[in-house]
């Protein structure tokens, strides 16, 4: 094959667009039209969506201490809280269709640090610290940063993080065994690089989210790195939050340091205290 394209939601979900496309195709005798340059799934991008009236509402209705931004200077305060390493909430337009979080229900953090996959593994997934991470990068840089002459909107193929981009482990390091080994910084954005310099990469273009794609443009003109980490907005075990309510929820459950609701931002240490039923750590045990 020349090409191969994969469908972002090949489960359940997939199974009932499949049945509505041989329905509409099939036995409804409507063409199919195939741009060889562009697929149809809008970034899989094809959820329900909250306008800033209606999550504006939300917060005052609960009292939610919050400040509005306008689209350039929230992109600014967010690139440079993600320098900072701040671990981040990102909530906007229409929840994306499948598994994966692509940038509008996603937790997001700097992936040159080293302490970004403990910290969003133990602090906000509750999960062993050293389950990966992906990386969302920009489209027009992802042939820079890794070994892949092609996009991966959807998060679903494997590339090494470019040679140039990697550390070599010392002698020393590479006797090293487990937990050890795992936490040796290995590439210059550790975060999202696995043990054997692989990622699991969704790259971002202008076209299918221009929000999220002006977000990175902003850290890459301030760092030089136009990669971030991308971990889906939930609690292992949970499902991707939906609406205002359930990533406010899942904010104040974990030890997120912001979270962003369209243009309304808002910071874990200004919130009232949230009471809560569930303790997520005895929820969820180690596995």
């Amino acid at each position: 094959f020349d090409g191969v394209w994969i469908q972002p939601a090949a489960g359940d979900a997939g199974g009932a667009l499949g049945a509505a496309y041989i329905a509409f195709h099939h036995y409804l005798d409507n063409p199919r039209k195939i741009n060889p340059n562009r697929d149809k799934q809008k970034g899989s991008y094809l959820g329900s969506v909250y306008e800033n009236k209606l999550i504006e509402n939300f917060l005052k209705k609960h009292n939610i201490k919050f400040t509005k931004y306008d689209d350039e200077k929230l992109f600014d305060i967010t690139s440079d809280l993600l320098n900072e390493e701040k671990v981040i909430g990102w909530f906007q337009g229409r929840m994306e269709f499948g598994p994966r979080a692509l940038g509008n229900r996603s937790i997001i953090g700097d992936a040159r640090s080293s302490e970004m996959q403990k910290k969003m593994n133990l602090k906000i997934k509750y999960r062993e610290s050293f389950r990966p991470f992906a990386p969302s990068v920009l489209a027009e840089e992802i042939s820079n940063w890794f070994d892949i002459d092609r996009e991966s909107p959807y998060m679903l193929l494997v590339a090494d993080v470019k040679k140039e981009k990697q550390i070599e482990m010392t002698n020393s390091q590479k006797s090293l065994f487990g937990i050890d080994k795992l936490n040796i910084k290995r590439s210059e954005i550790p975060a999202v690089t696995h043990i054997d310099y692989s990622a699991r990469i969704q790259s971002v273009n202008k076209e299918d989210n221009p929000i999220y794609h002006k977000l990175i443009s902003k850290f890459f003109e301030k760092t030089g790195c136009p990669v971030i980490v991308n971990t889906s907005f939930n609690v292992r075990g949970e499902p991707i939050v939906e609406s205002p309510l359930d990533a406010y929820k899942c904010f104040m459950r974990t030890e997120m340091d912001v979270l962003i609701l369209g243009n309304f931002l808002l910071h874990k240490d200004e919130q009232s205290q949230f009471h809560d039923d569930i303790n997520w750590k005895e929820k969820y045990e180690l596995d």
